[in-house]
């Protein structure tokens, strides 16, 4: 029997706890046919975060998850595996997702977790990355996207792009032109995952033909 593009479509699961414009970035891509895959789950850790109206919006299944209705980490992440396997979710996106995954989960879906980062990695990692750029009087900054092991923004890069800073730029315009670059570069590295030509060894990347 035919079987639908939605079927064979690979599945990604999106993890976000904000505005979602990352979200709407990779369901835009998919539509478009850029991103040759289907976003099949959201979920957010925030009741009122915005990607889930973004999501319900595109006829996902989006799903609030309170970290209060689990009594421990372990329970919380459970959950998350459950959802993401009854989906049969081919690859993790984290888009704004402010909760650290833990080395189980990691490990459950290892080389299959993206996250991507307002920064050159390894310069400044952590949640305030274009507030301490700017401080440091840093000239270029960017985006990276990475896989992500059981550390906070270390794991192997599959891109990066950079971004000068101009003079006189406050954080809300770095911002505005990050955001920019992320909506094209997610997608883009989605794909690359998803198309079995990324190779990792250690924290060497490579392209097969």
């Amino acid at each position: 029997p035919h079987l639908s593009v939605r079927r064979v479509l690979p599945a990604l699961a999106v993890l976000c706890s904000g505005q979602g414009t990352n979200l709407q970035a990779i369901l835009d891509a998919t539509r478009s046919g850029r991103l040759r895959a289907r976003v099949a789950l959201v979920i957010s850790d925030r009741k009122d975060a915005k990607a889930l109206t973004r999501a319900r919006r595109a006829g996902v299944t989006a799903r609030f998850m309170d970290p209060r209705g689990h009594p421990t980490r372990a329970s919380y992440e459970r959950t998350l595996i459950r959802l993401c396997e009854a989906h049969r979710v081919r690859l993790i996106c984290l888009a704004g997702f402010m909760r650290i995954l833990s080395p189980v989960f990691v490990h459950r879906f290892r080389h299959r977790i993206l996250n991507i980062h307002p920064a050159l990695l390894p310069a400044f990692p952590g949640s305030h990355a274009i507030r301490n750029t700017l401080r440091w009087g840093a000239k270029v900054t960017g985006v990276t996207v990475h896989l992500v092991d059981e550390h906070v923004d270390h794991g192997p890069i599959i891109l990066q792009e950079a971004l000068a800073i101009r003079p006189g730029e406050t954080e809300a315009s770095v911002l505005a032109r990050i955001h920019r670059l992320e909506h094209r570069l997610y997608p883009k590295a989605i794909g690359l995952v998803l198309s079995g030509k990324v190779r990792v060894r250690g924290r060497r990347v490579t392209r097969t033909p």
